[in-house]
């Protein structure tokens, strides 16, 4: 698989409303969640895998050294086989979260296989009756993009319960739904370790340089694919796709991202934008492909601005990006704006 020349693109932005304006906050296709505050009670829910209660208690306490105060119901504790409840209860939970008055956000407690079998459940009215922040990546990419694509609510990929004691992912998630600002520029991480450093997972690099501007769509590429003929699939065209995974293997990789490219608008989309692929540099195969080959050769033919290595997935820290919210890939200074503001 020879590395494909240096490929340059520019998008010319589309004209989108001013952060704040009117126009953003009733577009009638888009709701944007209330911004959090200290002080407000921050739901957990498990829509997935269970829970060990040393996650949950770690969880609770960095709600609370953010200034909130958390809260769950029963529903939480124990497990039903590998999830942490039934589909109809984990559905349960979540609906009532949204639901319940008292509850001004909502916080996945962890990631984990069982997302997609509840997006049925959901109630996507009550979601939008009663819009709130909802947060999470991995597995919860599924309820991200599907309960954004069902009801307008602009939802977040960011840390889970058991990965939000990061002071990285701390301050960057309050600065998206907390402080927002007008055309916020994500920076990533300074890499301190020297072994990251030294890690070609984590290397950071362009893959066709460009700028490029679109709604941000997407994040786990595992549940990305899931979502594939399903009601919930993902509409590519003119987004910034954000893609990143875990322990997968090079031809993994290699297989998902073909079945994008394959498919209907992946080749349509405005930029493509990878985290951390942790652990997806390794295999058993000693003829195998690196990661970095994978996405090279996969990617470079689409001729779309594109990078790999921003500081999000399965990483220790972890920015917040709003699904649903228009921003700016700039490939030369490895930096993803918001261009608009995604709470009120």
């Amino acid at each position: 698989m020879a590395a494909a020349l240096g490929l340059t693109a520019t998008v010319v932005l589309p004209r989108l409303a001013l952060a704040g304006t009117t126009d953003a906050i009733q577009n009638p296709m888009r709701i944007l969640p209330k911004r959090l505050r200290k002080g407000a009670t921050i739901g957990l829910i498990a829509p997935g895998y269970l829970v060990k209660p040393t996650i949950l208690d770690d969880a609770k306490k960095a709600l609370r050294v953010m200034g909130f105060k958390p809260y769950h119901t029963n529903r939480i504790i124990g497990n039903y086989g590998y999830f942490s409840n039934t589909d109809s209860e984990r559905a349960q939970d979540l609906n009532e979260m949204f639901a319940n008055a008292e509850i001004d956000g909502i916080l996945c407690a962890r990631g984990g296989f069982g997302c997609t079998r509840i997006l049925s459940l959901i109630d996507y009215e009550n979601i939008k009756r009663n819009p709130k922040v909802l947060i999470g990546f991995s597995d919860v990419t599924a309820l991200l993009n599907s309960i954004q694509k069902e009801t307008g609510l602009i939802a977040f990929h960011g840390p889970v319960g058991s990965t939000l004691n990061d002071p990285y992912s701390m301050r960057q998630l309050r600065k998206v739904v907390m402080q927002p600002t007008d055309n916020f520029v994500i920076k990533n991480v300074e890499l301190q370790d020297i072994a990251l450093k030294a890690d070609p997972e984590y290397t950071r690099y362009t893959i066709t340089e460009g700028t490029a501007a679109g709604k941000l769509v997407g994040g786990s590429l595992t549940l990305v694919n899931a979502l594939i003929g399903t009601p919930n699939e993902i509409d590519f065209t003119n987004a910034l796709v954000c893609l990143e995974d875990v322990e997968e293997a090079p031809y993994r990789i290699d297989r998902m991202l073909t079945q994008l490219i394959e498919g209907k608008t992946f080749k349509k989309a405005a930029g493509i934008i990878f985290g951390v692929c942790a652990g997806c540099n390794s295999s058993t195969n000693s003829d195998s492909f690196s990661l970095k080959e994978v996405i090279l050769d996969r990617i470079r033919p689409l001729k779309i601005p594109a990078v790999y290595g921003m500081s999000f997935g399965h990483v220790e820290n972890n920015f917040t990006f709003p699904i649903g919210i228009n921003a700016k890939l700039d490939t030369r200074q490895m930096t993803l704006e918001l261009l608009e503001r995604a709470v009120v």
